[in-house]
């Protein structure tokens, strides 16, 4: 049979970033699709060789496009709750606990950094100049809990290569907050420029169409989608990964893959007032998830 080819960039690592392609690989989708698809590892790419291919991370394409004019468009949304936590040492309790605390967090001009930081504004906290921040690139985030351990930081941005609840219970550490439940985004899903790829290119239309089945997944088959959890959660229990799926994934991830334009606009601005640029690119023509077949 003959197959559309296409490459796929990861720009994170973990549940948030990879899961919903991991279960379209996984349960054959993309083949049931027929088009071949490469996951790649964008994680360290620059922006030019990333825009020649589709990608997940609709939070760097949307600060790409504001900050440097490169015209992603989101064609599938995952969620609108970024799935990153600020995980604590003993002694703090809430976010604003941060205040001359040193945070290990990822860069400001990165998607998780930025959203970091209007979080931290939220609470009233300036994160230039209240918080002794620590730059981080992404990864893992071993690092970061080492030095959590170790007492060289106070406090860690984590995302979704573990579940930071168990995490914190294991080491008696505290959870200071959801990024999800602060700031709101529709983030992580497939994205492209048309500038190299055309939206309704059969190849990205069929990758829509795989991963909105692989939502379905989500939604509909927790035992399946529990099993595919734990290969990113090999510290874990299988109770922990349940649980970790039935708090933050099960609840929040699109079943569709429609971008709700409320939440994308009220983002955008917010987005482009903490990277001080202009917000040039509405929430209807960023998010184009309603024009995607299925």
């Amino acid at each position: 049979m003959f197959m559309y080819t296409i490459d796929i960039a990861y720009v994170g690592r973990g549940l948030h970033e990879e899961l919903v392609a991991y279960i379209a690989d996984q349960q054959g989708y993309y083949a049931d699709e027929g088009v071949h698809v490469a996951l790649r590892d964008g994680c360290s790419w620059d922006e030019e060789r990333l825009r020649h291919g589709a990608t997940i991370g609709l939070g760097r394409a949307l600060l790409s496009r504001l900050a440097n004019g490169i015209p992603w468009v989101a064609l599938n949304v995952n969620t609108h709750h970024p799935l990153f936590w600020f995980l604590a040492r003993p002694g703090l309790t809430s976010l604003a606990d941060l205040a001359g605390r040193r945070l290990a967090v990822h860069a400001p001009n990165t998607a998780p950094g930025c959203f970091a930081r209007i979080v931290l504004r939220q609470i009233g906290l300036d994160p230039d100049r209240d918080i002794q921040t620590i730059v981080r690139p992404p990864g893992d985030y071993g690092m970061d809990l080492r030095w959590l351990h170790d007492g060289r930081i106070d406090a860690a941005l984590v995302g979704s290569t573990m579940a930071p609840e168990a995490i914190a219970a294991e080491h008696g550490w505290q959870v200071l907050a959801w990024v999800g439940d602060y700031f709101q985004i529709p983030t992580v899903g497939v994205a492209v420029d048309p500038t190299y790829i055309h939206p309704d290119d059969p190849a990205v239309q069929a990758v829509v169409r795989a991963h909105r089945r692989a939502l379905q997944v989500i939604h509909n088959e927790p035992n399946t989608t529990v099993r595919h959890i734990q290969t990113f959660l090999g510290r874990h229990t299988a109770d922990e990964a349940r649980a970790h799926y039935e708090t933050f994934i099960a609840p929040y991830f699109t079943t569709d893959g429609q971008a709700d334009l409320t939440v994308g606009a009220t983002a955008i601005t917010a987005v482009a007032a903490e990277l001080g640029v202009p917000a040039t690119v509405t929430a209807a023509e960023f998010y184009r998830t309603a024009t995607s077949t299925l």
